[in-house]
């Protein structure tokens, strides 16, 4: 008989997760004044949860370049045509963020996209400024300027174009393959060492992709994607990101070498990142896909964050710190130097900004004068 006083038996609730989408959860965030709970009922069926549609929000906005001061960061502004990722990879950083909006930085973040239709305009209209100084932009770093809504919209390509009128350098990252859409303007402009492009590839397994970043290239196709930016003249590197100890970081040196065979210049890793309402959500896909592995991943992460799930030290955010963040620094120089990755210690070539040609501002005059 069991003593009345035993906690009752933990009843396991089925994941919230759909068919090509990434967050098992789709929590409030941390601004909302009321908190919800999922609660057993007894009344949920087994069959499979319908798949869940893409909503897409016009987000108008007074500037689209975003200035940043961080002292880890290649770059001082940034412009992301998108707010939210439909690519839905469940250890993007970008995820809290969402919650500025309103919006969950589960699956809202994957589902609820805005997008801005006037960003062309807008960011003409800043580059014609007197007082603005070229200097490289950064294009998708917080979320993928190429994810599939692109392909309608086209903001992107937009951008682009105004930049390369403009001469104006760019970087970019991406793990989309419709950037290769865009290789005419990209190739023009890495030809005046205007740009230069990264390709994210965070696993070679086909299966761990297909959860870890559910809408985002394939990683072979990711390859291919390396292999013909470099065949234009682009040039490419490759973001062995993140690495997630025990999950994927043993792929390290595989991924390197699949990266320079196909035409990357460069190579470098980050560690995982898990601010704010990304710690729950990457906790419960390791509960729901990789439920062997969740407390020794865990585990090894609280290592490398000092006991933390996080640290946003800005001197040890990307890389950890303790014995196995010195150990994936160790394999990778050991692998660089093996691979001669260390000849490209230059990470790209120097962007030039001496070109810049601040775009016409439009006249009332029309061209009468």
């Amino acid at each position: 008989m069991d003593n009345e006083f035993d906690p009752p038996p933990k009843v396991i609730l089925p994941p919230l997760s759909r068919k090509g989408r990434g967050a098992t959860l789709n929590m409030v965030s941390r601004y909302d004044a009321q908190q919800r709970e999922r609660v057993a009922d007894d009344w949920w069926l087994d069959d499979e949860l319908p798949p869940l549609k893409t909503t897409l929000i016009v987000d108008t906005a007074k500037s689209v370049i975003a200035y940043n001061d961080s002292p880890d960061l290649p770059f001082d502004r940034s412009i992301n045509p998108y707010r939210g990722c439909e690519h839905g990879c469940i250890y993007c950083y970008a995820r809290p963020s969402h919650a500025y909006l309103g919006y969950s930085p589960g699956l809202d973040f994957e589902t609820r996209l805005l997008y801005k239709p006037d960003a062309v305009a807008v960011l003409k209209r800043e580059l014609a400024r007197p007082a603005y100084e070229c200097a490289p932009i950064a294009l998708g770093m917080n979320t993928d300027a190429w994810q599939p809504a692109e392909r309608k919209l086209g903001i992107t390509r937009g951008i682009l174009e105004l930049l390369a009128e403009c001469k104006h350098p760019v970087g970019m990252v991406t793990k989309s393959a419709l950037i290769l859409r865009d290789l005419d303007l990209l190739a023009e402009m890495a030809r005046q060492q205007l740009c230069h492009v990264a390709v994210t590839i965070t696993t070679l397994d086909p299966e761990l992709a297909r959860t870890l970043e559910p809408r985002a290239a394939s990683p072979a196709r990711r390859l291919e994607v390396v292999k013909a930016l470099s065949a234009a003249g682009i040039p490419v590197g490759v973001a062995i990101a993140p690495m997630i100890p025990a999950l994927n970081d043993q792929e390290m040196e595989t991924i390197m070498a699949a990266a320079v065979e196909a035409g990357a210049s460069n190579t470098w890793y980050t560690l995982l990142r898990l601010p704010h309402e990304l710690s729950p959500l990457f906790r419960d896909w390791l509960d729901t896909h990789a439920p062997g592995r969740a407390r020794h991943v865990m585990s090894l992460i609280r290592q490398m964050r000092g006991g933390k799930d996080y640290d946003s030290d800005f001197a040890t955010r990307m890389r950890g710190e303790g014995e196995y963040a010195r150990l994936l620094q160790q394999r990778y120089r050991i692998a660089a130097k093996r691979l001669d990755i260390t000849r490209h210690k230059e990470a790209w070539p120097q962007l030039d900004c001496s070109l810049f040609i601040k775009p016409t501002k439009p006249s009332a005059q029309g061209e009468l004068f």
